[in-house]
C-alpha cells in the first residue's frame, strides 16, 4: 500500500474550504477506503491546532483536534531520525523548521508529500510531491 504525508497546509484548505479542499477530501476517502496510508507528522498536526486557534479560538482549535482524530490520518511523533533529518533541511534549506518535519517525515517513509505550500520546491529534488492548487 502507498504511504502518503499530508501538509499542515492541505489540511488546512481541506477546513477552510479553499480551492484544494476537494482534492484533499478526494485522498482523505482512498485512505479511508485503504487505498494508501495517511501520515502527517505531529509538528504539522500543531500548525493546524495553532493556526485554527489563532484564528478563531481554542475552543475551534479543540474541535479540529476531534475531526482530525476521527480521520484516516496517523499522526507520527518526533523521534530522534525525524528530528535530526528535519534538522538538517533546515540547515540547508530555506523551509521553516516545522515544514522541515513533513519533508522529512516523507523522505523518510519514501512517501509521496501532498501539499500546495511553495516552500517545498526546495526538496522538489528528494521527495516525491503531489502538488494542490
Amino acid at each position: 500500500m502507498a504511504t502518503k504525508v499530508l501538509d499542515s497546509w492541505a489540511l488546512i484548505a481541506f477546513f477552510e474550504d479553499e480551492p484544494a479542499a476537494e482534492a484533499v477530501e478526494k485522498i482523505l476517502e482512498q485512505a479511508a477506503a485503504e487505498k494508501h496510508k495517511l501520515l502527517m507528522s505531529v509538528v504539522n498536526w500543531g500548525e493546524v491546532y495553532y493556526n485554527t486557534m489563532r484564528e478563531v479560538s481554542e475552543a475551534a482549535a479543540e474541535q479540529k483536534l476531534r475531526e482530525i482524530a476521527a480521520m484516516p490520518i496517523e499522526i507520527v511523533g518526533a523521534d530522534l531520525h525525524l528530528t535530526k533529518l528535519a534538522a538538517h533541511y533546515k540547515a540547508t534549506k530555506r523551509m521553516s523548521y516545522a515544514d522541515c518535519f513533513g519533508a522529512a517525515l516523507a523522505k523518510i517513509k519514501n512517501a509521496e508529500f501532498v501539499t500546495g505550500d511553495p516552500e517545498f520546491k526546495e526538496v522538489e529534488k528528494e521527495i516525491k510531491i503531489h502538488w494542490l492548487k
